[in-house]
């Protein structure tokens, strides 16, 4: 009995991320690394991380000062559809990213709730980078509410009101005290959050043209690359 925990440890390991990882390299070892690296090199490759990496960036930026916000105020006020809104925050992990994808479509498209009011400012949503920015946004913004939530309900009042008895500015309380404690789940929830972004493929090739040199993520040119191995 004593080693049944530590064998299903092994063997739930080995079946769902190792062999995984163990097949896809013994796939990868077929091709010579030139080839990789010729692959990986190419406009159309550069192209994509470059869209890739700038749009998740800022998404990232975008999540981390809303999702500060919606935390902050979830923890710290009570409300009616408090509880209904820290459920919406969770909804982004439960819909099929597919589904997130064709929903934003039809809202942001011409003629769309939304996008046909953008349309008559000359705003594209649909098939442009600003959605894929939508799309990365939707998908990883729970995990900057969830990864600060829980710490700034630990966080400790009277050491806010002793800074203020002291003479403190809210600013000043806010970087001596309160941020420095939600630094290293701020920093867990940002890393989240781009790793989110950067591999989001689902709802992207929806609302995205998929054009090359032009709104092509790097998850969907892997896919399209994968399929003509």
């Amino acid at each position: 009995m004593f080693f049944f925990p530590y064998f299903s440890v092994i063997i739930y390991s080995f079946v769902l991320l190792f062999l995984p990882i163990g097949i896809l390299l013994q796939k990868a070892s077929i091709h010579l690394w030139t080839d990789f690296w010729d692959r990986a090199t190419e406009p159309v490759a550069l192209s994509a991380y470059s869209v890739t990496f700038s749009l998740a960036f800022f998404a990232c930026l975008i999540n981390t000062f809303f999702g500060f916000l919606i935390a902050w105020v979830l923890v710290r006020y009570q409300f009616k559809g408090r509880q209904i809104l820290d459920s919406i925050i969770d909804l982004p992990f439960a819909i099929p990213t597919s589904v997130a994808g064709f929903t934003l479509s039809i809202i942001y498209s011409d003629k769309g709730w939304i996008g046909y009011y953008l349309t008559k400012f000359g705003i594209q949503i649909v098939f442009t980078k600003m959605g894929i920015l939508l799309a990365m946004i939707f998908v990883s913004f729970p995990f900057i509410v969830r990864s600060i939530q829980p710490v700034i309900i630990t966080l400790e009042k009277e050491l806010e009101e002793a800074a203020w008895s002291l003479g403190a500015s809210s600013w000043l309380t806010f970087y001596k005290i309160i941020f420095p404690n939600l630094l290293p789940a701020l920093f867990t929830g940002i890393t989240l959050a781009f790793s989110r972004a950067i591999g989001e493929y689902g709802s992207v090739v929806i609302i995205s043209s998929n054009f090359a040199m032009k709104d092509l993520i790097t998850p969907v040119l892997n896919f399209s690359m994968f399929r003509t191995v």
